[in-house]
């Protein structure tokens, strides 16, 4: 298993800063953002990273325009969305996963999705 460069883009302090810290301890390289924007400059500042794990809902381009933006613009980065407000039915483009997780599903997942790229 590889260590990677993973953006967390999520609006909720204390799910941001608990999920750096899990990922952190499990040797990857994290870089928080707590909105749209403040991810938009980070991917405009790295050319490295492995993956986006962003929430759905945020108020800051959050939603539909995120997941769009990331569709048209980032199509090269694998994307998982994690969401307490998406259900099974809702036509999404990325893998979710629905609040509460559990940060080793989460870590599996990562493994998972960019072994399979």
């Amino acid at each position: 298993m590889g260590n990677y460069k993973i953006l967390i883009v999520e609006d909720e302090d204390a799910i941001r800063l608990t999920m750096r810290d899990f990922l952190v301890r499990n040797g990857h390289e994290v870089l928080p953002a707590s909105d749209g924007v403040g991810a938009l400059k980070l991917l405009l500042d790295r050319t490295d990273i492995d993956i986006i794990v962003t929430d759905y809902r945020m108020n800051i381009l959050g939603g539909d325009y995120w997941i769009k933006f990331l569709q048209r613009f980032c199509s090269d980065i694998p994307v998982i969305v994690t969401s307490g407000f998406l259900r099974p039915d809702f036509d999404i483009a990325y893998e979710v996963m629905y609040k509460p997780f559990d940060y080793n599903e989460l870590e599996e997942l990562i493994h998972k999705t960019l072994e399979k790229g």
